[in-house]
């Protein structure tokens, strides 16, 4: 790999420099701390490594220039209606990350938070100033956010390439942070691992993995969103269509020649409406059972399972996901109901859990003012109220008081494995849910 050495100096000193286990980067100095942007955990899935397992990035010797996001999975967005300000960034070497510590100090052991976006399995971006560290490290934790495979990439089953592509991807990228975070100033043995959306639904697919055993230590699932059904039929049956709609093979010597462009153009193929997808998912792209990575369904690993039964967790939703007609059906169908079954079934077995719904609604006028819909949490949860595109979101005056509280909580909750704050456990015995509004104290229901 050739080495971007342009050195930038940041505007509080000297550029930090951080050796990693494939070599130097060097990232640029805030008043928060130090940020390390779009270092590769992976080489680029391109040529010969397009949809196979992700492998280590060559190593280089000159100090990587880390101070601009690099590339993104995500080639398009979902337009100008989408909540989340989400970049797509040019380039190959989408599976890099970002790195956000209060100091690059290997003698800190600072504990460490891990995100995985959002997007449908199809979409999303870890450029988005949304998941910028900065209050993180204000607080005394280190943030890394993460690029990952998508769509057809990321998640079509092929006869003639391994399932999982996106969830590999993870895996790759937590194996990074324990191998290297510690010279950022991070603790490899304090990792909590989060996202939101299908960044939720990944969080819950890494707690019923086996192969993510030990390399995180907590999880939190916001808004968590898995495709269902989920069975091993799954894959191979969304191939299927994929063919017949298409007319092309779903193998990685038929796909791996295609352009971006042509790519996407067959995901639409395949996922327009019409025939052929009765029995198959909504979305028809993410995580599957392969009865290798992924041995069975998630939601039926999460509550009947012994897996991820000592790892705490922290999830919940918005009370009003989806705010279209049929609104909040969709929205008990797709994530109430599936976080109150894992929370509940891991009430019955003591499990470490603790629910949530977040309430505030948005005073913006347009179809969602008055609801609290999804997405509305993410900038509270960062302390980012002054990020680009909140105040579209969450108006001009979004409560400051509402952030302090949900970051503290989170924030407690990556370092003490217990959100703090009086929040009680969601237990057999009391089934509370913490209610995050404006109220003049804490509410549970």
């Amino acid at each position: 790999m050739s080495a971007r050495n342009a050195r930038r100096e940041g505007s509080h000193g000297p550029a930090p420099v951080v050796v990693t286990t494939h070599g130097p980067v060097r990232g640029e100095r805030r008043a928060s701390g130090d940020r390390f942007l779009g270092v590769p955990y992976a080489a680029p899935p391109v040529g010969a490594l397009r949809f196979a397992p992700p492998v280590p990035p060559g190593p280089w010797t000159a100090p990587l220039d880390a101070t601009a996001y690099g590339p993104t999975a995500q080639r398009r967005g979902f337009g100008d209606g989408a909540t989340v300000p989400e970049p797509s960034v040019p380039g190959t070497g989408i599976l890099n990350l970002n790195v956000f510590t209060p100091a690059a100090d290997a003698g800190t052991a600072l504990p460490v938070l891990v995100w995985i976006h959002g997007g449908g399995y199809v979409a999303g971006s870890a450029a988005s100033p949304w998941y910028d560290g900065a209050a993180f490290n204000r607080d005394g934790v280190l943030l890394v956010s993460l690029g990952y495979r998508l769509g057809i990439e990321g998640f079509l089953h092929l006869a003639d390439a391994p399932d999982n592509r996106g969830v590999r991807d993870w895996l790759a990228a937590l194996e990074w942070v324990r191998d290297n975070i510690a010279a950022f100033g991070g603790d490899p043995a304090a990792v909590t691992v989060a996202g939101q959306s299908a960044g939720g639904g990944a969080v819950q697919t890494l707690l019923a993995t086996p192969a993510a055993r030990g390399l995180f230590r907590a999880a939190i699932s916001m808004s968590g969103s898995l495709i269902d059904p989920q069975e091993r039929w799954v894959g191979p049956a969304v191939a299927e269509l994929f063919t017949r709609r298409t007319g092309v093979p779903a193998t990685a010597a038929a796909l791996r020649p295609l352009p971006d462009d042509r790519l996407l153009a067959l995901q639409d193929e395949l996922t327009a409406p019409g025939p052929g997808r009765e029995r198959l998912p909504g979305p028809l792209l993410g995580p599957v059972v392969d009865g290798e990575l992924i041995p069975r369904p998630t939601l039926t690993e999460l509550t009947e399972g012994t897996l991820a039964a000592g790892t705490p967790l922290l999830l919940g939703h918005t009370r009003h996901e989806f705010h279209a007609f049929g609104g909040q059906e969709l929205t008990d169908l797709v994530f109430r109901g599936p976080t109150l079954a894992i929370a509940r079934a891991r009430a019955r077995r003591a499990h470490p859990t603790w629910l949530y719904e977040f309430t505030w609604p948005t005073p913006v006028p347009g179809e969602t003012e008055g609801l609290a819909f999804h997405c509305l949490d993410l900038p509270f949860a960062f302390d980012l109220l002054g990020a680009e595109g909140v105040t579209a979101a969450a108006g001009e005056s979004p409560p400051q008081p509402l952030a302090d509280a949900m970051h503290a909580a989170w924030v407690s909750f990556v370092r003490d494995l217990d959100p703090g704050g009086g929040w009680p456990r969601h237990t057999a015995g009391r089934r509370a849910t913490r209610l995050w509004d404006t109220g003049p104290g804490p509410a549970y229901r």
